[in-house]
């Protein structure tokens, strides 16, 4: 692995504290997938549903400070704080690390 999967969770939960669509998005593989049960199951895929679905999210849902990070098999699971209490995610990575799928773990 030529990448730390631990800073790219870091790097992710640092563009969504600063709201930062296009950082956010940019850690994203072109085919990612994120699994989503906040508000009903949801399963985004594409740039533009990914850009949609952080638009609401960032807008309802702001993260707060890191609450945990440990790794999990090829991937991350990262907890932080939002203003609806603490939510989790797990992150599996691609081979160039980029994030290639996304589960909220609330």
């Amino acid at each position: 692995m030529s990448f730390d999967p631990m800073a790219v969770a870091v790097d992710w939960l640092d563009a969504y504290r600063a709201g930062d669509i296009d950082a956010i998005l940019d850690l994203y593989a072109q085919d990612a997938v994120v699994h989503c049960g906040c508000c009903g199951v949801q399963t985004i895929t594409g740039r533009e549903a990914l850009r949609a679905y952080w638009i609401e999210r960032l807008q309802k849902y702001p993260a707060g400070t890191l609450d945990d990070l440990n790794p999990s098999g090829e991937g991350t699971i990262i907890s932080y704080v939002t203003s609806t209490g603490v939510m989790s995610a797990l992150l599996a990575f691609d081979t160039a690390g980029r994030i290639k799928e996304l589960n909220c773990l609330h």
